[in-house]
């Protein structure tokens, strides 16, 4: 298993490649932005796109998805049903332009090649956000940051519901590198030791 992460679009969005390296494919986690820029970082693997995976439906997260759609058709599209029913607002663009989208929900279970791409819905930053869970690594969107959480003040974000999903992530078992969808990397016992939003959510606990 292989992780590449590229950054791209004006809010900086962490776009990453999961790789399975046995079986050449490849899963794009949130092409938020630069298609173009995707496309040629893709080409460079040489490795072949099964998937096309988001953690969330806000546009910074899914620009590029139309246009890689077009140029890898057979790469299945998933997102979780509850951000792809705005279709007409800004934060969730994607609904209506892309055939065959699938759809994912807690517990959904991924192959690639070898590698099981596990599904956890972990609403608050957005009603349909989840976390893609693959080895040892968490690809955590807008759930989770290094030091902080996602903003909870858009349309159909909740901060209850944040905390209640960073209290989920923090007590799984074991450690993770944590992805997350802006800035940068950390460890799940980093989260846990150091992140107070983390830390309310496992106490049980708010300000």
């Amino acid at each position: 298993m292989k992780v590449k992460m590229m950054q791209v679009g004006p809010i900086v969005t962490n776009c990453y490649f999961l790789i399975d390296t046995d079986s050449n494919q490849m899963a794009v986690i949130d092409p938020g932005d630069e298609p173009e820029l995707i496309q040629e970082a893709i080409e460079e693997t040489g490795a072949q796109v099964k998937y096309i995976l988001l953690t969330h439906g806000h546009y910074d997260h899914t620009t590029a998805v139309p246009a890689l759609h077009r140029v890898y058709p057979e790469a299945e599209i998933y997102i979780h049903q509850a951000d792809a029913n705005g279709a007409g607002s800004k934060l969730f663009p994607l609904a209506g332009e892309v055939d065959g989208l699938k759809f994912y929900d807690e517990g959904d279970v991924l192959a690639l090649g070898s590698i099981q791409i596990k599904v956890l819905h972990t609403p608050g930053h957005s009603p349909g956000s989840v976390t893609l869970k693959a080895g040892d690594a968490l690809f955590t969107g807008d759930t989770m940051f290094a030091g902080n959480c996602g903003r909870t003040d858009l349309r159909g974000g909740s901060y209850e519901e944040i905390l209640n999903s960073l209290g989920r992530l923090g007590r799984l078992e074991g450690n993770f590198h944590v992805l997350p969808g802006h800035e940068g990397t950390s460890t799940l016992e980093q989260e846990r030791n150091y992140n107070p939003y983390v830390r309310m959510g496992m106490e049980g606990t708010r300000p």
